[in-house]
C-alpha cells in the first residue's frame, strides 16, 4: 500500500482518499532500490515529441534516481540527447476514444507499469466533448489501470491552456472547465491502495511564451511540465521502489 504522506507535497499537489481531500507537506525520503516502470500516457503533448519527458528523465538521473524504466509502444522521439523515452502518447488521441476502444488495456498488459502519468483530454475538448464525458472516460481508464495492477500509482495532469488567439472561446473555456472539475473527480476516484495525484500544469503556463503553436509546449513549456511532474513522480517512485 502507498504511504500517502510520502506522495504529496504542499506545492499545489492534491491527493484524495475516501472522498476527503488531504493536504500533505511532509515528505520522508526513502531510498528506492527496485525497478519502477513508468508509462507516460496521452496524446501529442505526451508523445510527439513530448520532450518534457526527456527533461524529466534527465532530472531524475541528476538526482540519482536511476531505478526507472519508462515504458510504452512508442520509441523515444529525438529531443537532442539520449534518454529513456518509451511512451503511450499518440497524436490526435482522445480520452473518450481510448476509453471506448480499450487501447490502454492492451498497452498495460504488454508493459506492466507500476505508475501511469497522464495528460490527455485536449483533443476531446477541441472536439466539443463535454467535461463530464471526459471525466467519465478518465474513470474508465483508471479502472483499466487498476485491473492491470491493483495498487497502480496514478498521476493526472490538469491540461495546459490553449491560446485564445488561435482557438475558439469554447475550446479555451472547455480546458478551464475540465480542469476545474478534475479535483472533485479525483476525490471520488482515488483510493489509499491506488492513489491519484493531480499535477497542476495549467497554473503558470503561458501560452504565448511556452507553446510553439498555441497548444504544444516549446522549450520553456517543456521545462515547466517536467518541473511540475518531477516531485510527485519522485515521491511515487520512492514508495513503489522501496
Amino acid at each position: 500500500m502507498f504511504n500517502l504522506k510520502r506522495i504529496a507535497t504542499a506545492l499545489g499537489l492534491i491527493v484524495a482518499t475516501q472522498g476527503n481531500p488531504v493536504a500533505l507537506n511532509e515528505i520522508r525520503a526513502t531510498k528506492a532500490t527496485s525497478l519502477v516502470k513508468i508509462m507516460p500516457f496521452g496524446a501529442s503533448i505526451v508523445g510527439a515529441p513530448g520532450c518534457w519527458r526527456a527533461i524529466l528523465w534527465q532530472k531524475l538521473q541528476a538526482a540519482g534516481i536511476k531505478n526507472t524504466d519508462f515504458v510504452g509502444s512508442n520509441p523515444s522521439p529525438d529531443c537532442g540527447f539520449k534518454y529513456d523515452g518509451e511512451n503511450e502518447g499518440h497524436a490526435g488521441a482522445r480520452a473518450t476514444e481510448y476509453a471506448q476502444k480499450g487501447n490502454l488495456t492492451v498497452w498495460l498488459k504488454a508493459a506492466k507499469p507500476d505508475i501511469v502519468m497522464v495528460h490527455v483530454g485536449t483533443n476531446d475538448v477541441l472536439g466539443g466533448i463535454k467535461p463530464w464525458d471526459i471525466l467519465r472516460a478518465y474513470s474508465t481508464l483508471v479502472d483499466e489501470m487498476r485491473a492491470s495492477k491493483v495498487n497502480m500509482g496514478i498521476i493526472f495532469s490538469k491540461l495546459i491552456p490553449l491560446d485564445p488567439s488561435r482557438f475558439s472561446k469554447q475550446a479555451v473555456q472547455g480546458i478551464v472547465d475540465l480542469n476545474g472539475n478534475m479535483s472533485e473527480w479525483v476525490m471520488t476516484k482515488s483510493t489509499p491502495l491506488s492513489p491519484i495525484l493531480i499535477v497542476d500544469s495549467y497554473t503558470g503556463f503561458d501560452v504565448k511564451k511556452d507553446t510553439s503553436d498555441g497548444e504544444h509546449p516549446n522549450a520553456s513549456g517543456n521545462e515547466k511540465l517536467a518541473q511540475k511532474f518531477y516531485q510527485p513522480l519522485v515521491d511515487m517512485i520512492r514508495n513503489v521502489g522501496s
